[in-house]
């Protein structure tokens, strides 16, 4: 039994849901407008501004299909109600980013530096300096939580953060497993 999917979806007051014969369904709201098209055999149904998705058995692909779909339409309702935000942080001695118009220009080590441009409904920001971890902020913020999620991770693959000192482009909160290093290094003496 799907827990989520027999949830209903809260629509707020502002936002409008329609669907059409072939399942394709769109969601407008104050932030803008998504569409997703969901199994043809799930139905929905919105009464008393509540949005529910049910299925028309208990067959092995409904069942597996039923709470996906659900959570699909649900972040495109959150979506253009409120929008998601990820945070990335950017750590290391001369690692840094700056906003040129709408792409952002980041400085991780390499030769040159790497201009990343958002795709059409991203906004990427720098956020400033953290005084306690001097780590530069980043945020990545639209109203599809995919595209959101997608940005964000193609920006932390430029140089993800490495084991030993923990330099590179991570998530907010993300704790990086380090390395001791050299054991050599430590408390050898040469004989």
């Amino acid at each position: 039994m799907s827990r989520i999917g027999r949830s209903p979806i809260v629509v707020p007051p502002k936002v409008q849901v329609n669907w059409t014969e072939d399942n394709t369904v769109t969601v407008k709201g104050p932030k803008g407008e998504l569409s997703q098209k969901i199994h043809p055999d799930l139905t929905l149904s919105l009464e008393n501004g509540t949005l529910s998705v049910t299925r028309p058995d208990d067959n092995r692909e409904h069942r597996s299909v039923h709470g996906l779909y659900r959570s699909l339409v649900n972040n495109m309702v959150v979506g253009v109600t409120t929008g998601f935000t990820k945070s990335l942080e950017i750590h290391g001695v001369g690692y840094r980013a700056n906003k040129v118009g709408n792409n952002l220009v980041v400085i991780v080590g390499f030769s040159h530096p790497i201009e990343v441009q958002p795709p059409e409904g991203i906004t990427l920001s720098v956020d400033g300096v953290d005084a306690a971890t001097k780590a530069t902020k980043v945020s990545v913020s639209g109203i599809d939580k995919q595209l959101v999620g997608a940005v964000a991770a193609n920006i932390r693959s430029l140089r993800k953060p490495e084991p030993y000192k923990g330099k590179g482009i991570r998530y907010a909160g993300e704790k990086v497993r380090r390395k001791a290093g050299k054991a050599g290094k430590v408390g050898s003496k040469k004989k």
